[in-house]
Order: C-alpha cells, then structure tokens, then sequence
C-alpha cells in the first residue's frame, strides 16, 4: 500500500482551475489504486509553524550541530510533525496558481518548514549538498492566467514550475511529471480546450502514476 501525499495551494476552491485537474487526477489514481491511500493537505486550512523565537533559533542550532534547549525542543516539534508528514508518504501531488509569475506565499511558507537540514537534505565540506527524498515521484498540475510553457516565447517569466522543481531537486526529487493549465484568461475557447487537454493527461498520468 502506497500513500500518496497531494498538497493544494490555491484558495479559490470550486473556481480553481488547478483543484479541479487535481480532483480528476485523484480520482482516476483511487480507481486504479484502489490499494493506496490519498492523504489531502490543504496549504489555506493548515496552520504552519512561524519561524521566530524558539523556531528560528532551533534551526540555528541545528546547523551549528549544538543541543537545543526544551524550550527550542517544543517549538522544533511543530516543524518535525510537518516534516514528518511529508517525508512519510511514498508519491507526490501538487496542485497550485501561478501568482506573480511565482507561487502562492502559503506554498512558500510550507516549503520554508520542510526544507530543513538533516530532515530533507544534508551538507558536509566532502559531498556539498545531498537531497535526501530520492526515489519518490512527484507530479504538479500549474494553472496560469497566461501562457509560459515551451514555445510560447514567455518562458523565462515562469518562476513558478521552475522554483517548485528546483527545490524539489534540491531535496533529491528527479521524477517530475507535469500538466499545464494555461491560458486560463484568455477566450473561454481556449481555456475550454486547455482544460480538456489536461484533464485527459490527468486521467492517464494518474493511472500510471
């Protein structure tokens, strides 16, 4: 039995083009997964740890390899649960807008937790940097007002897909698989054809996946 870990960064809920690929996706994945578990992390309904105080010295403390007080230990917990809950899942989905041509700050907020040392990647003066999720498969589904993809002539304004697959490689994720939703303002033709493109690359990525 596989878990499957899908992380939703869009607040707009029944009006999100990037839920609504996701939930065909999800969907397909429990039909031909019946086995596997889908576990649902809504980034606008979760409460993330702030880095101040007692967090961010915790983390200070951990690079500098020195031994936390209990009460750096107590607020430390709070970003090991979040951790722990995402490095215990086998597969990954990720659904999210793009927001000034990047991602949504609570999708940032939620990496700034996870992406910590000794948890999610390691560093020595020998191998440098060295992610530590390897071998887990990752797939995102980007809705954007515009268009960015290849051949579109606007790549480099896309620092959505590029940031969310750079850190993940940062953490040792290789196997990235991608539906793209765009133009989702343009004519209601296009998104219309845009939306039934991704939607069937949803349905057989999923069953695959």
């Amino acid at each position: 039995m596989a878990r499957l870990l899908y992380i939703e960064a869009s607040p707009r809920k029944e009006r999100s083009a990037s839920i609504q690929i996701a939930r065909t996706f999800i969907a397909e994945y429990e039909r031909t997964h019946p086995g596997d578990v889908v576990e649902i992390l809504d980034l606008w309904d979760t409460s993330l740890p702030e880095f101040d105080g007692h967090v961010i010295d915790s983390k200070y403390v951990i690079l500098h390899g020195l031994e936390h007080t209990e009460e750096q230990k107590r607020a430390w917990r709070a970003v090991e649960n979040v951790i722990s809950q995402f490095t215990g899942a086998d597969k990954y989905l990720f659904s999210l807008p793009m927001w000034n041509f990047g991602i949504p700050y609570k999708l940032k907020h939620y990496i700034d937790v996870i992406v910590q040392p000794g948890y999610t990647f390691s560093f020595s003066p020998e191998e440098g940097y060295k992610g530590l999720m390897t071998g887990k498969p990752v797939a995102a589904i980007y809705a954007r007002g515009g268009a960015y993809g290849p051949g579109t002539g606007a790549e480099s304004y896309d620092l959505q897909k590029a940031y969310l697959e750079h850190i993940l490689g940062f953490m040792g994720f290789s196997d990235f698989q991608t539906i793209l939703v765009e133009p989702t303002l343009a004519s209601p033709e296009s998104k219309d054809k845009s939306m039934d493109a991704a939607t069937k690359l949803a349905k057989s990525m999923a069953s695959k996946f």
